[in-house]
């Protein structure tokens, strides 16, 4: 078995002691490891890589036995495992086309057993990749029930907006805590509403950018997981800004997708630790 084991328990004497004993136990090998502590929240919170010659449920057990006087959150996932996300989608296609592209070339472990529109603009392309497509319904109760049943019937992990145009209900978010992750078309905080780059534009900015999020009950206020930006001249039109932010929201989606499927993100309050 090789697997990612991750841990998170409010700091205390012990922790990596009691974490290498546990691995032992099981008959394990750490191959990599990596943790941190926050001050702010006195959380700490471990990712390791471990090999055993136990099964995942045998090496579970005995982790969790070894651990469990910590009081922590874990989590144990085989590596060859791969998380299944379920891809929300309206009309533009540069995020979808990163996700697929890098999902085909076998570089974006995860995978993806249905693409979800309110639109059936980018069917073809969904499907030409051998994806399923169901398009949604216009209204949004209805619409969230059937992401609700997609997402069980799937066995999904998490849900990934690659600029699904629709704003999910409180409800709706508090019932996937940390497993939907956003692409805002800012570097956070940012120009709100409508033509976001036309309203850079307007205020001459000389950097753009785009962020990557978990999403909350908060419109656009969830957790940040990662951003980048991109410096821009006077001599930049509108339709220049929107190619450039294009690609940073194609990069930055892909590389928080990425990071998740990894287990590399870790909630500390309203941060995230990266791994």
């Amino acid at each position: 078995m090789d697997a990612i084991l991750t841990l998170t328990c409010s700091d205390q004497p012990g922790i990596v002691h009691s974490m290498t004993s546990a691995v032992l136990a099981c008959g394990g090998n750490i191959i990599e490891n990596q943790q941190f502590t926050d001050p702010t929240t006195n959380l700490f919170v471990m990712r390791t890589r471990i090999q055993s010659e136990q099964s995942l449920s045998e090496a579970s057990k005995v982790l969790h036995q070894g651990l469990m006087h910590l009081d922590p959150e874990i989590s144990l996932r085989e590596i060859v495992r791969k998380k299944r996300a379920i891809i929300l989608v309206t009309k533009e296609s540069h995020c979808l086309r990163d996700l697929l592209y890098l999902h085909e070339l076998g570089e974006l472990p995860i995978e993806i057993p249905v693409v979800l529109s309110n639109h059936s603009d980018l069917r073809d392309l969904v499907e030409a990749h051998g994806i399923p497509f169901q398009q949604l319904p216009a209204q949004k109760a209805d619409a969230e029930a059937i992401i609700r049943n997609s997402v069980e019937h799937h066995d999904g992990d998490f849900l990934v907006l690659a600029r699904y145009m629709q704003i999910l209900s409180e409800e709706f978010c508090e019932h996937y805590p940390s497993q939907i992750i956003n692409i805002h078309h800012s570097f956070l905080p940012g120009f709100k509403g409508a033509k976001p780059y036309h309203q850079a534009h307007a205020r001459g900015v000389k950097i753009i950018g785009a962020t990557a999020h978990f999403v909350t009950g908060d419109l656009d206020e969830g957790p940040i997981i990662e951003q980048d930006v991109a410096h821009v001249s006077h001599s930049a039109t509108p339709e220049d800004l929107i190619a450039i932010g294009r690609d940073i929201e194609r990069r930055v989606l892909s590389k928080a997708v990425k990071l998740f499927a990894e287990d590399r993100i870790f909630l500390v309050g309203n941060r995230t630790v990266i791994f």
